[in-house]
Order: C-alpha cells, then structure tokens, then sequence
C-alpha cells in the first residue's frame, strides 16, 4: 500500500482510494439537491450535507462496489441514494430530539424552523427513490426501501423505549439496527449486488455493514459520556440531559439498587434534574463499570464485523474496511 494511505486514519484513506468516485458521487449530490421551484431545499440541505461528514455511508457502498469489481456507473448513484437517506434521517431526527447542534454547528431546525426541516427530509427520501430506480435493479430498490422502513421503525422504537427504565440491552440492540445499522448493511449490500457479487459475499457484505453499524451507534453512545466536545460535535452528557437511555446507563440500571434507581427514575424518565446530576450520573457509570463494558460490546461487534470479511478476496479496499472497524472502536482510546 502507498505510504501515504498507511499514515492516513482508515476513513480518509477509504476517501484518498474512492477520490475520483466521490468527486462524481458530490456532484450529483449537488444536482439532484436542487429545486426549480423552492430554493429552500437547496439551502437547508446543502447547510448538512456540506457540514464536513465523513461520508462514511456512501463510501461503504463505493467501497463494496469496488472490492467486487464492479465497472459501471451505478455505485455513484447508490451512493448518493445512501446519502441522501441518511441527510434526510439527520433532518428528521433533529426536529424530534429538538437538537440545536449537529457536527458543531447550529441545526436546520433551528436555522430555518421544523417545517422546513420535514419537508426537506420527504423531499430527499423521494430523490433517494428516483436515484434507486434509475439502475434498474428490483433488487437494490427492494434492499434500499426495506431499510428506509426498518430506519423509521427503530426512530419510533427508541421514542418509547428511550425514557423507559424497562428498556433492556435487548431493546436497545433492536433499536440500534433500526436506526443505524440498517443503512450500514444496505450500504455495503448494495454495493456487491450492483456488482453482480454472489450471495455469499452480497450476505458477507451485509453482515459487515449490520456489525461496524451496530459497533458504531455503541461508540457515538459511549462518547456522549467520555468524549471530547471539540472532536464529536456534541457537549458531554447532552444524551443524559435529553433523557436518552443508551446503553452505558441500561448496564448501570440493570445493576442499580434501589437509591440508584430512584435517581435514574427521577432524571431520566421524569425529566426532573439538578445540578450535579450529570457528575453523579458519570460517577455510577464508573463505579459499576459500565463504560468499560459498554466499550467491550463495540469491539465485540467490530470482532464480529471484521470477521464477516474472512472469506472474500484480498483487495485493497478490503484491508481498508478491516481498520476502519479497528478505528471506530479506537475513537474512545
């Protein structure tokens, strides 16, 4: 491999690989964003889609596409589709945890307002469609719709189980492939079935998305109580002050007595908090040792997702792959 790529974290150097690919897959980002008729579109999306994501979800497509030597042009639009799903997602999601910070920067809610926000959600799902139905494959439009399904049913799942102190780590599993993990494995299954992969490795490539998925939404949940404000976007502790149930505090109440339970009851599922919460919150995490096992259960699913990629040919993107589930773990070191 290039020294260069070997000195870059894994995501830039899937991004360095796949250059000439996103160049295409930005450009037509850019001109399927547009709208003839309502220039707000164009604004409140290009706001988050220009807001320097890593463009993970789209590169995990292009990157399947690729190991599977595929030829044709179709992986830039699968790619796109992918992106805008998640764009659209992020949209939604924002108006219902009305958040007014996304990767450092204020929310098209709260830039614009949530009707804004909605409505330019439904506006990219349905270009997502058009972008699915333009490779003319049943399958992939089947892939892409099922997840866009399975994302909104995990979004309402957690809107029950989020605040609820009966939610169990089994829920919150369900939960997690739903709202993240769905369109991770539909990334990269898409990616071998527009290549014309066989069903062992389209089925490998899913269970790599569904695994690094699942590793991931465990790391952003950990890092909401032990990250770095300046690296994630997000202040720490805004996951406890939004009375989220993730999966550090599910351990922690699970092994909570009845003082400790009363306290998780109180803030979390009555909303009632005070000053020092958050650092008693912290310190139960601690004492029960929580976040250490909350880290050993991403690495157990980026184990599991590595390992999904054991029987497919050696490729560079491959390897690449194979960091990048080392690397999403290593983001809490």
């Amino acid at each position: 491999m290039d020294s260069a790529l070997e000195i870059q974290k894994p995501h830039d150097q899937l991004a360095t690989f796949l250059a000439d690919d996103m160049v295409a897959v930005n450009a037509l980002i850019r001109d399927r964003m547009a709208s003839e008729h309502a220039p707000r579109i164009p604004e409140v999306t290009a706001h988050l889609v220009e807001a320097g994501g890593k463009r993970l979800r789209p590169m995990m497509t292009l990157a399947a596409a690729h190991m599977c030597g595929y030829d044709g042009p179709f992986h830039v639009h699968l790619a796109a589709t992918v992106e805008f799903i998640h764009t659209a997602t992020l949209l939604h999601d924002d108006v219902v945890d009305e958040s007014g910070q996304r990767r450092g920067r204020p929310t098209a809610n709260l830039l614009w307002d949530n009707k804004s926000s909605v409505l330019v959600g439904d506006y990219l799902f349905s270009r997502s469609f058009q972008l699915m139905v333009e490779t003319g494959s049943l399958r992939v439009l089947d892939i892409l719709a099922n997840a866009s399904a399975t994302i909104a049913e995990g979004e309402v799942l957690q809107l029950t189980a989020a605040q609820d102190l009966a939610t169990t780590e089994a829920i919150y599993l369900q939960v997690v492939r739903g709202k993240t993990a769905a369109l991770f494995s539909a990334a990269t299954e898409v990616g071998g079935v527009i290549a014309g992969a066989d069903d062992a490795t389209v089925q490998a490539l899913y269970d790599y998305g569904d695994a690094l998925g699942v590793s991931f939404q465990i790391v952003d949940d950990l890092l909401d109580y032990q990250g770095q404000a300046a690296a994630t976007g997000k202040n720490i502790g805004d996951d406890f002050r939004e009375r989220k149930l993730t999966l550090p505090v599910i351990k922690a109440i699970a092994l909570a007595g009845a003082e400790e339970r009363a306290f998780w009851q109180r803030t979390i599922e009555k909303g009632v908090q005070e000053d020092g919460d958050l650092d008693h919150a912290l310190t139960l995490l601690n004492t029960h040792g929580t976040l250490a096992a909350t880290r050993d259960d991403a690495l157990t699913w980026a184990e599991k997702g590595k390992a999904a990629l054991d029987g497919l040919p050696d490729h560079p993107v491959k390897q690449m792959l194979i960091d990048l589930a080392d690397y999403v773990v290593d983001r809490v070191n």
